[in-house]
Order: C-alpha cells, then structure tokens, then sequence
C-alpha cells in the first residue's frame, strides 16, 4: 500500500532538493502536484483542501524559503502534516476498564472482521497477557460461528460453546455472564456483517452495545476499498459512535486513500492494521511509521520490532559467532532462511528500509518471497551432510540428483549457490572490518551524527 503515492511524493521531493533555493512559486508547483497524487491515492476531497491548505501556510514562510535546505524543510513540514492526517500518535486499545472488558467488532461483510477478531485474541494473549473469550454473535452468515471457534484453538484461547436458535442479543449476554462466571480479562463479540449498511444491521448493532455496554467499539474495514472503506465508517459512526478503526489488507495493493481520510472524516483513531494473511499478522497503527513509509524513509523501529518478535535469539547469537570465525555453510544459510522467512515477505521487509521504495521494482521482480526461501530450503535438505558442508563438492551428477529430489530444476540449485557464494564473500569482508558487531558500531555511530531516525 501506499506505492504509487509514495513513488509520487519521491519525484516531487526530488526536483525541490535539486533547486536548491526555492522561491514561492516553486512551493506552488510542488503542491499541484501532491495534490493531484493525494486525489489519485483516493484521498477524500475535503481532507486533500485542508492538507494542503496546512502545508501552504508552513512551506511559503521566509523561514523555509530562506532557509540552508529548504527541499528538506518542505518534506518535515509535508510530513508532520501526513502524521497530523493519520491521527497524530498511535492510541492503542483500550484495556483501561474492569474485567471483563467488552470488545465489540463491527462493519460489513467480507472486511475480515472475523479473522481480525481472532488475530486480536491471539495479539492480547500473547502481548498483553491477557484471558480472551471470543464469541461469535454472526447468525447471518453460514459457517461463521464454526470459523471462529477455529481460529479461537489457532490462538490458543477460549470461544463460546454454541447454541443453536439463540439471537445475537441472547449470546452477547451469555457471553459477558460466561466472563464474569469463568474470570475472563476480554470478551471479543463478533457481530453479523452484511453486503451493504441497512437499517436491520444498525439496529441489531445499537441493541447489543447496548446491552452490553463496550469499552471498545472497533469498526473493521477493508483499506482494498478505498472510498467505499470511508463511506462505511462515516455510517457505523454517525449510528454507533465507534471508540476506533481496525484497516484489513493494508499491505495489498491499495491506493491508501481511506488511511488517510479516515481520521479527518470520522475523528476515530486508526488503532490497529491487518498486515497479512497470518494469524499474527496484526499491528498498532503508528502514524508517524506510516508517514516515515510514504516519505520513503522506511520504518526501521517497526523492523527491529518485528525482528526481535519472530527471531530466535539463541540461534542467531549462534549463527554471529560461527560467521565471525569465518564458518559459513549450507546448513548456516538454511537456518538464516527459515530466520527470516518467519518475518513475512521480503517485498514487506524492504519496504520498511529507507529509500527501498524507489528500487521495488527491481525488488518485486527478483521474486524474493517466502516460496522462494521455501524451494531453496528443500534444495539444501536434498544435500548430503558434506555436500551442505562443502558445496564445492557439487558437481554436474550431485546437482541433477539433488534438483530431482526437492522438485527444482538444475538451474535453481545453481541460483542457490550462486547467492550462497555471495553471502560468504559478505560475510569474509565483514570479518576484515572486524566483524558484525565492529559494523554495528559503525551504523550506530553514523546515525548519532545525523542526531536521530529522520533524515530532514
């Protein structure tokens, strides 16, 4: 998400740093054309007149104009203005309440409400350390009370035993009298969905917040459906009031309009953001992230999160060691394979590096996705002991073998070798710099110079 706006954003920022001095005329130019792309990426009209109106005002002051870099000074001014549109800083759920805390789950069908009701369990069980009990109010839709008492046993957490013939109203109440029985922390309450927002739904929703008086309303939308998205939540506002937002697909191919409107039309908070198909593909949303991310400055607190989150500790501190002995094999390059594969896609992984967004091109069509860290593990699994020990052991009848038994071709093997040969001829130059940690060091020390994560 947020591609084509970004790859917008960067070509503006680009001639404004090359001119040098700007005189006001230049400003003018620079935002017709981050209006044009913000009104391409769906943003909503009004939103895209008082952003820009904003950014007028700071970005013509004899301050910017005059100033030793006034490129850079355009870009923080359009930046805090992205951060201030996105809801300015991150609000996490509200668990602020005494147990059992309601969390009701509302918005259309198909906007991956029920999935997100379980990712939510699963992120409260293991984050916040909490006791969940999901429950499933959606008597519309076939199946979808069995749906979520299976993704309740993939999170590992309790759902509603179901009762057959019982109102949504019925099984709110005996869900919040299950938690008060049993000492659940969090009550998550799916509600029905449907096509499109009718007067049944809203009355149906209405009834149950308020019988069961929740801490948090969260309103789920699909960010794929750009101005529709907005349209929703404008509705489940003007009848609930919703506490906060919940954006699904928010790492699809979307315009990422919605996001940024979402906040301006509806005064909720963007709270959380669906960022794949995995169960525990769930983040806080953080304005100031996603902004650094549209600017093309990447997100690099969020990488280090999500390392520290999916990473072994114990075997990469392993791996460090053998790599700064100079030991680097097959089996070696397996483990940092299956490493990184947990942290999702490596298109989703460089994109939250600085100034990536201008080479995704290149990115996507090296195809460097899970599938791929999948096939080249099975290439190494069909090696021998030595074979992974000394790959120049490979010849043209090792290699056929090999490609027949992990279902490849003889010329992925070689593409596996061939990166192979490269990560060992990194990691010689690393040992002669000192090491991983001499080059730490290094990083660290360059970015206390520049005096912080963002380069204006």
């Amino acid at each position: 998400m947020f591609d084509n706006l970004s790859g917008k954003f960067s070509e503006v920022f680009d001639k404004l740093r090359r001119r040098g001095a700007l005189s006001e005329a230049d400003v003018t130019e620079a935002l017709r054309e981050i209006r044009l792309a913000l009104l391409e990426a769906d943003v909503a009209l009004p939103v895209v007149k008082d952003f820009i109106n904003d950014v007028r005002v700071k970005a013509v002051g004899a301050e910017v104009l005059r100033s030793v870099s006034p490129g850079q000074m355009v870009v923080k001014i359009v930046n805090d203005a992205l951060v201030a549109a996105l809801g300015g800083s991150a609000v996490p759920v509200n668990l602020l309440a005494p147990s059992p805390i309601p969390i009701l789950m509302v918005g259309l069908q198909g906007s991956g409400k029920t999935t997100t009701s379980g990712k939510l369990a699963l992120r409260l069980r293991t984050k916040e350390r909490k006791k969940v009990l999901l429950a499933s109010l959606d008597t519309q839709r076939p199946a979808a009370q069995l749906q979520l008492e299976q993704l309740a046993e993939r999170a590992e957490v309790a759902s509603l035993p179901i009762i057959a013939g019982q109102s949504p109203l019925q099984i709110a109440h005996r869900a919040m009298d299950t938690a008060r029985r049993e000492v659940y922390d969090v009550v998550i309450l799916d509600t029905a969905g449907r096509l499109s927002i009718d007067l049944a739904l809203m009355e149906e929703v209405k009834a149950i917040r308020q019988a069961v008086n929740p801490v948090e309303t969260l309103l789920v939308v699909d960010a794929m459906t750009g101005q529709d998205a907005v349209t929703t939540a404008t509705a489940f506002n003007e009848a609930l009031g919703i506490s906060g937002i919940v954006m699904t697909r928010l790492d699809g191919d979307a315009r990422g309009g919605a996001a940024l409107s979402m906040r301006a039309v509806t005064g909720a908070p963007i709270k959380l953001a669906g960022t794949g198909e995995k169960l525990d593909a769930l983040d806080n949303f953080d304005p100031e992230r996603i902004a650094g991310r549209i600017l093309g400055m990447g997100d690099i607190v969020g990488l280090v999160e999500r390392a520290a989150e999916n990473i072994d500790q114990a075997e990469a501190e392993k791996l460090a060691k053998r790599m700064a002995k100079g030991k680097f094999d097959l089996d070696d390059y397996a483990s940092q394979l299956k490493q990184i594969s947990k942290m999702g896609s490596m298109s989703g992984i460089l994109g939250m590096l600085p100034g990536v967004g201008k080479i995704k091109k290149q990115i996507e069509d090296a195809n460097l996705d899970v599938t791929m860290f999948k096939r080249q593990a099975a290439i190494i699994s069909s090696m021998t002991k030595a074979e992974r020990k000394n790959p120049d052991l490979l010849k043209a009848s090792r290699k056929k073998r090999i490609a027949a038994g992990s279902g490849t071709s003889v010329q992925d093997v070689n593409k596996l070798l061939k990166q192979f040969d490269d990560m060992s001829t990194m990691m010689k130059r690393m040992n002669k710099m000192g090491g991983p940690a001499a080059m730490m060091s290094q990083m660290q020390a360059a970015m206390n110079q520049k005096g912080g994560r963002r380069p204006f």
